[in-house]
């Protein structure tokens, strides 16, 4: 990749800190709907939620990185977005404090992650990027999720089979 690859990112909010995902794997964005719940999956996995007649599953993005749980609000959303499960994309929702905006950034813009002083593992990171002055941490959507986690989500698009 060339330094002057110019990408979009979806900036969103979780607590204090801020995150992005390059837009290329976001779907859409949809205020918070009623999530049912699915036994015996691990706390992050808030549930299913029916999306145009499909089943899509939602994590909770403050549990999934060890962050305080909070009450959801007006600005409380899910972002869709597309990950490949097995080389198959499937949709997975992932419920955040609030959805920010949408910018570019150059490649030679986005800075290795930092060794440490995340809360966040830093596997879950591509890079940190800079706003305004504000830091922003860029997710790889493709490692926030482990294949077992994965796995959960067959299991539920073939529960709606």
């Amino acid at each position: 990749m060339s330094d002057n690859t110019t990408l979009q990112y979806l900036t969103f909010g979780l607590g204090e800190e801020v995150f992005a995902l390059e837009t290329g794997s976001v779907r859409e964005v949809i205020e918070l709907v009623s999530v049912t719940r699915i036994p015996k999956t691990p706390p992050y996995m808030r549930g299913v939620i029916n999306l145009r007649g499909h089943a899509v599953p939602v994590v909770d993005l403050r549990i999934k990185f060890d962050m305080p749980k909070a009450q959801d609000t007006v600005n409380t959303c899910i972002i869709i977005v597309d990950v490949e499960v097995e080389g198959e994309n499937c949709y997975m929702g992932a419920i955040v404090d609030s959805v920010r905006e949408v910018f570019e950034m150059t490649s030679d813009q986005i800075n290795p992650p930092p060794r440490m002083g995340t809360s966040i593992r830093a596997d879950f990171i591509r890079g940190m990027g800079k706003q305004n002055e504000e830091f922003i941490m860029i997710l790889d959507i493709g490692k926030v999720f482990s294949p077992e986690e994965l796995q959960v989500l067959r299991s539920t698009e073939e529960l709606e089979a």
